[in-house]
């Protein structure tokens, strides 16, 4: 199944380093809520997915999160790259919100795989653009747009990065990701409705096109 999962989601690695994978990569799986990754948690291995969505965000003090960005299949965790590089601590959640299944690098491979494969070395490299990328467009949103532009934004990335219509979503999920009260989201999403941007389902947003 390892083997699978590699030429499917990952064809950009070098044989040799498949090899290696192959060898010393362990899958595991996670149950939609279930936690991957927590502040403060000591990172043993590196993180690829390969099935199902991860949730990555940041904690407050009062327990109020802050949305960071979604892994899929081909993703890989850019900050448990850092944490097992350099042996530190997490600073970040992570939380599976479909059934999720990852394969897990051990740490001890690291510096090997940085080192000999360039495969691997390039795909970290990319790995962390993309991540300083979408965290550069949350900063952003957060400094620069008013929260109806922010809701908006956040609406057509669940539609684009789920590749669907159909947003399985409460109110006060996007009220946390978006770091405000749900009273505020609700009204701005019927707003929304009003401008003929989105449906409002009992259990799911449509979007429309």
């Amino acid at each position: 199944m390892i083997a699978e999962f590699i030429d499917l989601y990952f064809p950009q690695f070098e044989p040799a380093l498949k090899e290696v994978l192959l060898q010393n990569a362990v899958m595991k799986t996670f149950d939609i809520g279930e936690m991957l990754m927590q502040t403060g948690q000591n990172m043993r291995s590196t993180v690829l997915i390969v099935e199902g969505m991860v949730k990555l965000y940041r904690e407050g003090d009062d327990g109020e999160e802050f949305f960071m960005y979604y892994l899929q299949p081909g993703n890989a965790c850019a900050l448990s790259m850092i944490c097992a590089t350099k042996q530190e601590t997490s600073q970040v959640m992570a939380k599976a919100i479909e059934p999720t299944t990852v394969m897990m690098i051990p740490i001890s491979l690291m510096d090997e795989l940085m080192r000999e494969y360039k495969s691997w070395y390039y795909f970290v490299i990319e790995t962390y653009r993309m991540r300083f990328e979408e965290l550069l467009i949350v900063i952003d949103n957060v400094a620069f747009k008013a929260m109806d532009d922010r809701l908006g934004f956040y609406l057509e990335k669940q539609y684009s990065d789920l590749k669907t219509t159909e947003l399985h979503i409460t109110h006060n999920e996007i009220a946390i990701d978006l770091n405000t009260s749900r009273e505020v989201i609700s009204r701005l999403l019927k707003k929304m409705e009003q401008a003929g941007q989105i449906i409002m389902h009992r259990n799911y947003i449509e979007f429309i096109k």
